[in-house]
This record gives structure tokens, sequence and C-alpha cells, in this order.
């Protein structure tokens, strides 16, 4: 793994007093984009909803489960999809990063009416075993044979991909996988009426991801100008410090991607 640089160098630094008027300066910014992305999830839960017709059953500890039982017992699910393909030996890093931020919302998010599962494509013996090694705690469940990926459009052919291009995050793009990341949310009304309210892809996910607000607000950010794609750096958090995957072809990472 790359050395990581301890110090910054030829930082402007100021008296206490310059650096108050221009970090008040900054706050005004800081409080008309918390504003705005108040704005912006008003609007989010003012969507028109999608009732889901298909009759998605997932592969689950208890055995057999449908979209509608993943709520147990709440009127608001959060799926993450986890990129995890079925040939695969260990789940996306990047993915992976994004849970490890999970359990501890898990008891919040209950008391706020929201029950949130992760969903992949991996047989669940091996999404168990993964879970295990991971320590994770929240539910994790099977779409292995469904069309819940594909038709939320998380994950894709052979054929598309061959293509070159697939349909990712409202558009037509290059994408390295054939699985991709993404949140969609449901609603369940007292008739048991199952609606799909919001998906996000992409950057979209970051919400989850508290490490990178913090390392928002460090000197150095995320340090990531100079990596081949945003998250090289990140490794499972039982793999720092190596160079270690199960999967030799690093099937969730792009082919231009080196782990040095």
């Amino acid at each position: 793994m790359k050395t990581i640089e301890t110090s910054i160098t030829g930082h402007k630094v100021v008296s206490r007093e310059e650096w108050l008027k221009e970090r008040v300066a900054l706050l005004e910014r800081e409080k008309a984009h918390t504003r705005e992305r108040d704005e912006i999830s008003r609007q989010r839960r003012e969507l028109p909803w999608v009732r889901v017709e298909k009759e998605y059953v997932f592969e689950g500890l208890e055995g057999k489960v449908t979209l509608a039982e993943l709520f147990d017992g709440r009127s608001q699910l959060v799926i993450y999809h986890f990129m995890f393909g079925p040939d695969w030996q260990e789940g996306c890093p990047s993915c992976s990063f994004v849970s490890d931020h999970i359990d501890g919302a898990l008891a919040h998010l209950a008391a706020r009416d929201v029950t949130m599962v992760m969903v992949s494509r991996a047989p669940l013996a091996k999404i168990e075993a993964f879970k295990k090694r991971m320590g994770w705690q929240f539910k994790w469940v099977s779409s292995y044979g469904s069309d819940f990926n594909p038709d939320f459009r998380v994950s894709f052919t052979k054929e598309e991909t061959a293509q070159g291009k697939v349909n990712y995050n409202y558009t037509t793009q290059e994408f390295p996988s054939e699985e991709a990341p993404g949140i969609s949310v449901f609603h369940k009304d007292a008739d048991g009426d199952v609606f799909h309210t919001y998906s996000t892809y992409g950057r979209g996910t970051e919400p989850l991801v508290g490490t990178y607000m913090i390392l928002d607000m460090v000197p150095k950010g995320r340090d990531e100008d100079q990596l081949r794609f945003t998250m090289e750096w990140v490794r499972h958090h039982d793999r720092y410090g190596t160079d270690e995957f199960a999967d030799a072809n690093k099937p969730y990472w792009p082919t231009m991607a080196s782990p040095s």
C-alpha cells in the first residue's frame, strides 16, 4: 500500500483574528449549504411513488422472505444494494466501507419507523460467512435468482457489460462491474401495499459514510486526487496494511486500478 505522507507544507498561516474572519465567511456558505440540503430533502420526500406489483422473494436465515416482509413491522424500508456477485468470494471493499457505518444506526432508525436491510445476489451461505468475518449484525438477504437487482439497475448481464455501457444512475454509462451500489427506499401502507419511493446510486450513497464526512473536515480531506479511482485506498477493515483480496481478479474494481 502507498505510504501516507504525514505533513502538509506551504499552507497559509495567519493570526487568530484573520482566521476568525475567514471562518465566519465560510460559515455563511455552510449554513446556505445546510438549508439547500434541507430543501432537497423536502423535495425528495414529495416525489411521487410507484406501486411495487412484482412479488420479490429473497433468501434469509429464516427462509424465503418477501419484500413486504422485510419491513419487519415498520412502514419504511431502506435497502442498501451491496455489491457481492454470486461467483465472488467476498463482498466489495467499498460497500464494506459503507456497511461499517450501519450497525450503530439500526436502533435509531427503528425508533423512527425505519428498517434497513442489505441485499446482494451472492448466495446466502457466502453472505453469512462474509458477514461473520466482518462482525456485522444487520439483516442481509440474498436476491439470487430473482429480478430484484436487475429491476433496480444494480446488476447487469454479461451481454450488457459486453456492450461497454450499462443503464446505471439514470443514464447509460461505462461501469466496471456486473454489480453496482445503490440505495432504494420503500413504503408499506396499512393495507400491506408496497411502494418504491426513491433510489440513489454512485455518490448518492455517500451520506451513509460517516468516515468521509470526518475526512472532509481535516486538512488533507479525502486525499484521493492521485488515486486511479476514488476508493482505491479502501480495504476491508481486517485487511488494512495488506493487499490481500479473496478474489484475484477484483471484480469490484475498475480494470486500471492497482493495489500498489
